[in-house]
């Protein structure tokens, strides 16, 4: 179960080692995690913005620079979202050049996971797997569900027992075998480790996990085209497990290295943002060290709910290297937060992108970010995926209908304005 290729292979991150593409995570020898490794030099000259520009509006522009295999013939437009510049939200926090990433619309199930699954997947059949599974805490679970689905794969799939009722029924829909567990997201994930070594399926984030983390480069590649070519000044990334933040930077240093970005004389600086009921990495960093302490999740927040983060110590180095931070909010601030996007900007979001909208504003308040800097925010999953945590918060929803009727109408307008009803006006006069 292996495949050769001139222009990526596997290699372990401590001793170097080489594996060449075959479905494993770790050296053996050393333990370490691996990593896909390319052949940049061969991309020069092939891979530009006019080749990019020539290719289809999705993450398969890219493809000379992500890790699938030969012959691969895409057929699923996932990614290239739309890299929205705020107005209301910006001035709001005070920040003049602010721009949202809104994976929250990503094809085919509202989830920038939709990019790392496809990715995985094209591994998944080189490979020869006829099962595919995942742990998920919610949206890694409906889009290897959906796309398993379109390529004619079983998947198992387990979760932890608490997760939101939508993205258990936005995993079901597509037919797949959901498995509850009774346990957090890191008891979930250990066992989805032994499944793995047990039986012979694919599980995107255990023994394909190099190819499907890289699948997150993506939105770095798209961040720096739709800014024109350009890199911004600053990114700010919800964290669950800590991969996205570094294939961001990884994504900007492949294109500073192929000539289609100049590189920044101020390194790019990466926040990231945490709830504060499971807070490893930014607790790191804000300790100044990449020293991860596991934490046991309490937070509505159930996407970033990994208490025990794989790429927990290298996403808090690399944070604290290129002068970055990272902050966390509570559960009052995550709603908070996504209500003000929404309000603002129309961009509705689960909790997680609630966590980076509220970091965003305390990182412009504390002045970790100037107001004049290019910045963008990063939008991980759709708010139609945890409305439950908004549940309480408008009551005109179960609110009583009123007549068909314009007097009716516009009694009850005015009530909503805060304003008393005519009749009574014209009571006390």
């Amino acid at each position: 179960m292996e495949y050769s290729c001139p222009n990526y292979e596997l290699a372990c991150n401590e001793c170097g080692k080489r594996y060449g593409n075959r479905p494993l995570s770790a050296c053996p020898d050393c333990i370490a995690p691996l990593e896909v490794v390319y052949d940049l030099a061969s991309a020069k000259g092939v891979f530009t913005r006019e080749s990019v520009a020539q290719g289809p509006a999705d993450i398969w522009r890219y493809a000379r620079l992500l890790p699938v295999p030969e012959g691969f013939q895409p057929d699923l437009a996932v990614g290239f979202t739309p890299l929205v510049r705020t107005a209301k939200f910006g001035s709001r926090i005070g920040a003049d050049s602010l721009y949202v990433k809104n994976d929250a619309v990503c094809f085919p199930t509202l989830s920038f996971k939709d990019r790392v699954v496809s990715v995985a997947l094209a591994n998944a059949q080189k490979f020869g797997f006829d099962t595919v599974g995942c742990s998920s805490t919610g949206n890694l679970a409906n889009s290897v569900a959906a796309q398993a689905a379109r390529l004619g794969l079983k998947a198992c799939i387990l979760i932890p027992a608490d997760l939101e009722p939508a993205k258990i029924l936005n995993t079901l829909v597509y037919g797949a075998r959901l498995i509850r567990i009774d346990g957090n997201y890191d008891h979930v994930n250990r066992l989805s480790t032994l499944i793995a070594d047990e039986y012979n399926w694919g599980f995107v984030n255990v023994n394909l996990r190099p190819y499907y983390a890289e699948g997150s480069k993506t939105v770095g590649y798209e961040i720096a085209e739709q800014l024109g070519w350009r890199l911004p000044d600053n990114v700010v990334v919800p964290m669950a497990g800590g991969s996205l933040i570094r294939k961001i930077r990884k994504a900007f240093n492949e294109l500073v290295f192929l000539g289609l970005v100049e590189k920044p004389e101020r390194p790019v600086r990466f926040f990231g943002a945490q709830a504060t009921g499971c807070s490893p990495i930014t607790t790191a960093v804000r300790q100044g060290s990449d020293d991860i302490i596991p934490q046991k999740p309490n937070t509505i927040a159930r996407s970033l709910a990994i208490g025990n983060p794989a790429d927990g110590p290298a996403a808090a180095k690399m944070i604290l290297q290129d002068g970055g931070w990272a902050e966390d909010v509570s559960d009052v601030e995550i709603v908070s937060g996504i209500q003000e996007l929404a309000e603002t900007e129309g961009i509705f979001t689960e909790t997680a992108g609630g966590v980076t909208a509220a970091v965003t504003a305390r990182l412009y308040a504390d002045e970790r970010i100037g107001r004049g800097e290019t910045t963008v925010v990063c939008i991980t999953g759709n708010g139609l995926k945890t409305t439950d945590v908004l549940a309480n918060r408008y009551d005109r929803a179960t609110s009583p209908a009123i007549r068909p009727r314009l007097a009716d109408f516009e009694a009850y307008f005015r009530s909503l304005d805060g304003q008393p009803e005519p009749e009574l006006v014209a009571a006390g006069e």
